[in-house]
């Protein structure tokens, strides 16, 4: 999820388009379809728990993003288990 202030000029928080593309650049094509302990750096000495993923993802997305836009990173396991990151 991504937060902040409206754009006063174009009314968007962020344009929909660059987030998707963002996400397929640096998040999906990073560990979609990847054994992440064996081909993932940043799981090289880190076990992919849920909780570990959703803060590498995050990580990765906030070095994308502008500093005034709020970052929180929800991610399932099931439609009943989920775990959440928003940084620290």
């Amino acid at each position: 999820m991504v937060s902040g202030d409206l754009d006063p000029e174009t009314g968007y928080l962020i344009d929909m388009k660059i987030l998707s593309d963002m996400i397929k650049k640096h998040v999906e094509a990073k560990l979609d379809h990847k054994n992440l302990n064996l081909q993932v750096e940043e799981f090289k000495n880190l076990n992919p728990t849920a909780e570990n993923i959703a803060h590498v993802i995050w990580t990765i997305l906030r070095e994308q993003l502008e500093e005034h836009y709020d970052l929180k990173i929800r991610l399932y396991e099931t439609p009943r288990n989920y775990v959440e990151y928003a940084g620290k």
